[in-house]
């Protein structure tokens, strides 16, 4: 009887260390079925200064968009050619300048830091309009290598390009392949940098309160940091430590056999 309660207190050790174990791996821990919360808008990628876009202007009548898709100078006063035009099917990148301006032929500079890019496809539409250039216009942008860094406990660390408008850091998790066993899920750190500005923000992700953070929807150029556990540090310096002893048991034997041959002969 005595060794049956033994090892049924040995079994349940087991079983609670083993749902433990389990319960560090698990995300919003404390999430309720069916609790809507409204999507905040600002989850949007929003321009940033040196961002790079493409802009595309389109009309029923081709020739009318012309100009707007080219590198030519226009005028916009007399609407006269400036300088040599390219290709009308060219796409021409246009780099945000450092004060979030964005130049746009015939138009001219237009604001568009802290747009969406379709915030700032219907602001040069609505320009076009009001110049009497276009009745018709459609105008679409895109972001041009807009990447973030995924780095530190997860399975597939890099650079990733972003294609949608909205990306949560869930989101950004999973083009990497999601943390590994040893990450650290509750302080998964995201560096932004924002008007020269340099921020650092930790997130739960075994939390709901995730969705409150700033953080949550990530940003072009974020970096995604996800520490791992002591385990892992551990193993990894016993691993460094025992490549190094290797490393210098190796070179000291083979001084040891070059001296042994030297003074044999």
């Amino acid at each position: 009887m005595i060794r049956f309660r033994l090892l049924a207190m040995a079994l349940s050790a087991v079983l609670l260390a083993s749902c433990a174990a389990q319960k560090r791996v698990w995300y919003l821990q404390d999430a309720r079925t069916y609790t809507p919360e409204q999507i905040a808008e600002e989850g949007q990628i929003r321009i940033k200064p040196l961002d790079r876009l493409t802009v595309v202007v389109n009309s029923k009548d081709p020739e009318l968009a012309v100009p707007f898709n080219s590198s030519t100078s226009y005028n916009s006063l007399t609407g006269t050619q400036v300088a040599g035009a390219t290709s009308a099917q060219a796409l021409q990148v246009r780099t945000v300048d450092e004060q979030g301006m964005l130049d746009i032929p015939v138009i001219g500079r237009i604001e568009c830091k802290g747009m969406t890019r379709h915030e700032l496809a219907k602001t040069i539409a609505d320009k076009i309009i009001e110049g009497g250039y276009i009745n018709d216009p459609t105008v679409n942008v895109q972001f041009e290598d807009m990447r973030i860094s995924v780095i530190g406990e997860v399975a597939r660390p890099g650079q990733y390009t972003l294609t949608r408008d909205r990306l949560s850091i869930f989101d950004a998790l999973a083009l990497a392949g999601d943390l590994t066993v040893y990450g650290i899920r509750t302080e998964v750190a995201v560096q932004r940098e924002t008007d020269g500005v340099r921020t650092i923000e930790f997130l739960d992700l075994t939390s709901k309160d995730i969705y409150d953070s700033p953080a949550f929807y990530i940003q072009q150029n974020d970096v995604i940091y996800v520490k791992p556990n002591k385990y892992k540090a551990q193993t990894s310096e016993i691993s460094q430590n025992r490549s190094f002893y290797i490393s210098l048991v190796s070179t000291a034997v083979s001084v040891a056999t070059l001296i042994v041959t030297l003074t044999r002969k």
